[in-house]
């Protein structure tokens, strides 16, 4: 009750690049595998921030809008001059594994990084972003549906959590406050 009390109190409260550190404690270390089969950390390997989200590739609900977003944000940052990786941590392994990842995400962006692994490798995950899953129902079509978070975390290049950005703004207003935090960062 208390994450999500935290949640909501970031949703309302607005994000400004000269505030002190998050009033909470999110992010951390994580060791996780993506679409290329190569082991990736919370460290950017080519030195830039990174866009988080956690949620599946295959997604025909909330994802559906966050990764398109994340990839306008990566777009209209990197006009500015700033390079920033929007990344996606799984929700259903099963369904994003290595070879599923790379071309479901490769619709949104180029440089979209999908990771996986094993349940415990995930939890680790989960646990350092306090994510919360919940399979709701299973769509004959597509298979399980599920409740999880739906903030972005903009980490720095070394992993550590910059700021949260709601999903309930535009990709303009996203990409304002990513270039606020990142500026001399890439």
């Amino acid at each position: 009750m208390i994450r999500r009390a935290l949640a909501l109190l970031a949703l309302c409260t607005p994000v400004l690049a000269d505030q002190s550190p998050l009033p909470f404690n999110l992010g951390g270390a994580f060791e996780l595998t993506d679409q290329t089969g190569a082991t990736r950390t919370q460290v950017d390997p080519d030195g830039h921030p990174q866009l988080v989200f956690f949620g599946y590739a295959n997604c025909r609900e909330i994802c559906s809008a966050a990764l398109p977003m994340m990839a306008q944000v990566a777009d209209a940052v990197a006009e500015q001059g700033i390079a920033v990786t929007p990344v996606m941590i799984t929700v259903d392994p099963a369904r994003d594994t290595v070879k599923t990842l790379g071309p479901a995400l490769a619709k949104h962006h180029m440089d979209f990084i999908g990771l996986t692994g094993t349940s415990q490798q995930l939890q680790v995950a989960y646990d350092a972003f306090q994510i919360e899953t919940e399979e709701v129902f299973t769509d004959p079509e597509y298979g399980p549906v599920y409740a999880h978070g739906s903030f972005l975390y903009l980490l720095d290049a070394q992993g550590k959590l910059l700021t949260l950005v709601p999903p309930v703004i535009s990709p303009e207003a996203a990409a304002g406050i990513v270039a606020k935090y990142t500026q001399g960062q890439s």
